[in-house]
């Protein structure tokens, strides 16, 4: 499966992006994660289905992850962006057998991240 995430950019805070990941291929379970410099990377959001999402907790109303199964594409919409959102996000895909969650270690597949940079 490979992964292919658009989107990024710079905007002021307060701000919007949307972040865009195609999959080549049908692939059950996908999430966000990011990465700021000089620090680990983490979980941001992850689609089960339209009724189950899950958010790293101080993200949660500002950012929101959908998907298109049709066009095998996740998206994030991040609004009201902060400088300390400033990170590469990169889309992940799994192929477990339940639900991954925001569990970094259970993602198989990874893109080759987005730059998103957030001025004060």
């Amino acid at each position: 499966v490979q992964l292919v995430e658009s989107g990024g950019g710079s905007v002021q805070a307060g701000g919007s992006l949307r972040l865009s990941c195609a999959a080549s291929e049908y692939i059950y379970w996908m999430a966000w994660f990011r990465q700021a410099p000089g620090k680990e990377r983490e979980g941001v959001a992850a689609w089960r289905s339209s009724s189950l999402t899950v958010y790293e907790d101080s993200l949660k109303g500002r950012f929101t992850v959908s998907r298109d199964n049709t066009e095998n594409t996740l998206y994030l919409q991040m609004n009201n962006l902060r400088p300390e959102d400033t990170a590469m996000y990169y889309c992940a895909a799994s192929s477990a057998g339940s639900f991954p969650g925001l569990s970094e270690a259970s993602y198989h597949y990874w893109g080759q991240g987005t730059q998103v940079t957030v001025s004060s």
